[in-house]
This record gives C-alpha cells, sequence and structure tokens, in this order.
C-alpha cells in the first residue's frame, strides 16, 4: 500500500467526486485531498438524480458491483440513523406480455448460480408467500426476485396498475435514497479529515512531476498542484481526460424528468418504483395525432416509443409528490453547463406514465403549477459500463461514465477507484470496469449483445 502522503486533486463534486475522497479519506487515512468545482457540491447532474438504487442487471460483475454499493448505502443508514433516507421496496417491472423467458433469461444471466434460490415465482391459481412491501423498512426486506403471473395477486397488490398487466417482476433489492443527504453525510466526513474544496473551473493541465492544474476562480487564474489527479468530471470527464492526452470512449444524451405533487391521489405512497417495459404509442387525441404526424419535426410523438417509462412516490409515506421519467432520448450530443429542456416533455412523460398508471389522466391538461421540471446528462459508454482506474499518465485515475446509475453506485464506485488509487487489493469485478476491459474480446462481444438496461 502506497503511503498516504500524496495530495490527490479530485475534479468533479458530484457524488462520485465526493464518494471517491470520502473512501479516501475513510478507508485509507488519506487527508490531502482537494475537491475542485466551478460550482458547489452536488449542484450539477447529481441534483438531478432520480435517487433509485436497485442490483438488477444482466451480467454478474455489474449485479456484483451494486450489490457492494448497496452493501455500503445500508452501512451509512444504519451509521446515520437513517439520515440518507433509504427504503427498500423494489422495482417492479411490468408487462403485458404473459411470456417473459427473455426477461427471466436475463436475471439468470445476471444473478448466476445465485438465481434459483433468488428467483421466486407466484403463479397459477394458489400463489407462493409474497413479503409485502407496505413498509417503508429497509432491513428485513427479502433479497432476490419475486415473479407475479397470478393475475388475483397482481390486482390485489398492484391496484393503480393497468388490469391489463400479465406479468410483474419485482426486484426486491432495490428502492430509493436521498442522494443529496448521501452527499452532505459525506461533505460532513470529509471536513473533519481535513479534505479541502476549492472553487474554480479546469482550464489545462500540465504533466510532469506531478500534476499543475489551472482554474478560472472569482479572483483570477489560479494553479494548484497535485502528485494525483482524479477525474471524476461528469459530463466534462471526457474534456478533462482530453487535457491529459486520453480519448475516452464516452457519449452524453440529456435525459429528463418531472415532479408534481400527487393531489389526486393517483399514486399509491407505498407503490415500488414502477417500470411499464412495454413500448407503446402515446395517449394522444385523434386530433393531436394528425396534427403530430403533419410536422415532421413531431411526428415521432406519433409514432412507435420504447418502454421503460418509470414512475414512483416521492417524499416518503407522509409526502404527497410524485417523480416520472422517461429515458428515451438516445441522441448522442456536446454536453453543456446549460438545461437543455424540452417544455413539452411534462405531457409526453405524463400520457406516457398514463398507460401503467392509469389514475394520472386526471392530470392531462391540468399539471400543478409548481411542477419541477428538469433534466441532466447521461454520460455513458457504449456497453453503459462505468470507467473506474488508472488513466493516461502515471498518477492519474479515472471515476466516470456512470450514466443514468450515479448515485446508485456511488458507493461502490468511490471505494473502488479509492483502493486503486492506494494500491490496495481490488474486487473481482475491478478489471470490468477498468479501460483493460476493451482488449477483452469476449467480455467486449457479450456487452455488446446485451441489452443496455439504461433506467
Amino acid at each position: 500500500m502506497t503511503s498516504p502522503t500524496p495530495h490527490i486533486a479530485i475534479i468533479g463534486t458530484g457524488i462520485i467526486g465526493i464518494s471517491t475522497a470520502y473512501y479516501l479519506a475513510k478507508s485509507f487515512g488519506q487527508s490531502k485531498i482537494t475537491l475542485i468545482d466551478r460550482d458547489q457540491p452536488m449542484a450539477f447532474t447529481s441534483a438531478q438524480s432520480g435517487e433509485n438504487y436497485r442490483n438488477w442487471w444482466p451480467h454478474p460483475a455489474m449485479v456484483a458491483f451494486t450489490n457492494r454499493s448497496i452493501d455500503l448505502l445500508e452501512e451509512i443508514a444504519r451509521q446515520s440513523r437513517n439520515r440518507i433516507n433509504m427504503n427498500r421496496r423494489g422495482y417492479a417491472l411490468a408487462t403485458r406480455d404473459s411470456t417473459i423467458d427473455a426477461l427471466v433469461s436475463q436475471l439468470h444471466d445476471g444473478l448466476g448460480s445465485s438465481a434459483d434460490s433468488l428467483l421466486r415465482y407466484h403463479t397459477g391459481a394458489t400463489a407462493n408467500s409474497y413479503a409485502p412491501f407496505d413498509k417503508p423498512d429497509w432491513e428485513g426486506v427479502p433479497d432476490g426476485v419475486d415473479i407475479l403471473q397470478n393475475q388475483s395477486l397482481i390486482r390485489e397488490r398492484f391496484p393503480s396498475y393497468d388490469p391489463e398487466i400479465q406479468s410483474i417482476i419485482h426486484i426486491r433489492r432495490a428502492g430509493d435514497i436521498s442522494g443529496q443527504q448521501l452527499g452532505m453525510h459525506m461533505l460532513d466526513y470529509l471536513k473533519e479529515a481535513g479534505a479541502k474544496r476549492v472553487v474554480g473551473e479546469v482550464k489545462s493541465i500540465d504533466t510532469g512531476d506531478g500534476f499543475r492544474i489551472a482554474l478560472a476562480t472569482a479572483s483570477g487564474t489560479e494553479v494548484l498542484e497535485a502528485d494525483q489527479i482524479v477525474n471524476a468530471a461528469g459530463p466534462f470527464a471526457d474534456k478533462i481526460a482530453e487535457m491529459l492526452g486520453v480519448a475516452l470512449p464516452v457519449y452524453h444524451t440529456f435525459q429528463q424528468k418531472v415532479a408534481f405533487e400527487d393531489r389526486a391521489g393517483a399514486i399509491p405512497r407505498a407503490l415500488p418504483f414502477s417500470i411499464d417495459l412495454d413500448g407503446q404509442k402515446i395517449d394522444w387525441s385523434p386530433e393531436e395525432r394528425d396534427m403530430l404526424l403533419e410536422d415532421p419535426d413531431f411526428a415521432w410523438l406519433a409514432q412507435d416509443m420504447p418502454g421503460a417509462i418509470h414512475c414512483r412516490p416521492d417524499g416518503g409515506d407522509n409526502g404527497k409528490w410524485i417523480k416520472l421519467g422517461w429515458a428515451y432520448n438516445d441522441t448522442p450530443a456536446a454536453a453543456t453547463w446549460d438545461q437543455q429542456l424540452d417544455e413539452n416533455f411534462p405531457d409526453i412523460v405524463l400520457r406516457g406514465a398514463s398507460r401503467l398508471q392509469p389514475a394520472l389522466k386526471a392530470y392531462y391538461g391540468q399539471l400543478p403549477r409548481n411542477m419541477h421540471h428538469y433534466g441532466g446528462w447521461y454520460t455513458m459508454t457504449e456497453e453503459n459500463w462505468p470507467l473506474i482506474g488508472t488513466m493516461g499518465p502515471e498518477g492519474a485515475f479515472m471515476n466516470c461514465a456512470l450514466s443514468g446509475f450515479g448515485t446508485m453506485a456511488a458507493c461502490a464506485a468511490g471505494e473502488l477507484c479509492a483502493a486503486t488509487i492506494s494500491g490496495d487489493e481490488l474486487p473481482d469485478y475491478a478489471p470490468c470496469f477498468s479501460l483493460a476491459r476493451y482488449e477483452d474480446a469476449d467480455l467486449m462481444a457479450a456487452l455488446q449483445a446485451a441489452n443496455k438496461g439504461v433506467l
């Protein structure tokens, strides 16, 4: 293990940069840490998080990675008296298809040899025991996956869903947390550990004997020197990498969400994070559909749309808000500091979500004025796996490309990056998330054939 004395500069104070600093300090006693960002911590991409977590992935490396992250989240929840508002109501994946062999195969791919013991089937006239999800507790909730194809059970437990739903896959080690409180918990620890923050925008990085980072600050240009550097710059990670002569294999898409007060009580407060897996045509009136089809810029809204639209209660059992999201944008774009919001998105996502949750139709044309419409950049690799490890010059590291799963994976990502920097023993999944994976032809072929699974 290397000495904890080098000065480490971490570029980016989203949850990934903060988590990297947290585990450097907590696990390896590192105190000479400087966090760099142009704004306040958690103010950009991390502020737009859906704040969900799950261990559902179609590959065992990602399952192990997110299981480790959830372990660490649970540890923080225990230590902080659940400051992070962790619950474990799960992810409910709903489909109108009764033949779900492909989905079950994906679950087997991710869970590997554990699948047989972790998959529970509830079918036929009488269903096996199905553990409830009406309490917000995250401790004592079963692991694994409940597969529901018993229609009476589905109607009883998910009465708000479209009655045509035939199958539900309920991922049980899943739920939501407060990403902002997770970040504040870590920042409080870092302050006590002696870490520092600098507000400034990185303009250039010179290498040689360490790193010289030129920053544009409120008082002019300043130069910060560091022995090691971590690129945790989120949607600008590729720009930081270019300053070090590295081309990262990433691209960016802008995804949007809405949150609003559910005054009509359309969504049960105890509902799991609900995902409609089925593609659809948005619920426009015939007149609206004809108008859309006549306009080349909007005709796509009247045509087939992808699945994976999602909805969940927000604010806990006593709250009244709900969140809706639909990551249908797959067009790469250059990341900017300004939000690229589409004024039509709230109506689009509302009408799409109403297919699974018909009671949402009560809000057609009358979304609350205090609705919050927001968005953030998904920075990802083609295979939608993160990049964590060494990068370019000696002493340079990366922790980036965490797409739409940054909050849920932050703890494991921060721990892995900190261990790499400190020369500690690494978990078995570490090579899968480094640039070394691109030299593994078999792995890359398997990943390119798999579903991206961005939710």
